[in-house]
């Protein structure tokens, strides 16, 4: 069965979401804004999801974290819980 390792952010909105991308993209670290921002449980281990196998998480970060570009930032993505930035390091 396939699995991924990826950590994401979770935030109110989407202005917050872009904001920490564009902070992401001029060198901050992922894991220091998560900590700081994000308001999922995740948040306290910098974002990190753990492995994850299709199914385990709500179906929009689903499809990122199984069909979307590794390595990347993807987002932010709407999901009933807020708007999510969303990072995979691997895939198999």
């Amino acid at each position: 069965m396939a699995k991924a390792m990826a950590r994401h952010i979770l935030v109110k909105t989407e202005a917050e979401a872009a904001s920490l991308k564009a902070r992401i993209a001029k060198g901050e670290a992922f894991d220091v804004l998560a900590k700081k921002h994000s308001t999922c449980p995740s948040g306290k281990r910098g974002g990190d999801l753990g492995e994850v196998r299709p199914g385990q998480m709500v179906h929009v970060i689903d499809q990122i974290i199984f069909k979307k570009a590794v390595r990347e930032i993807h987002g932010p993505v709407k999901s009933a819980f807020g708007y999510h930035l969303v990072q995979v390091f691997y895939r198999d």
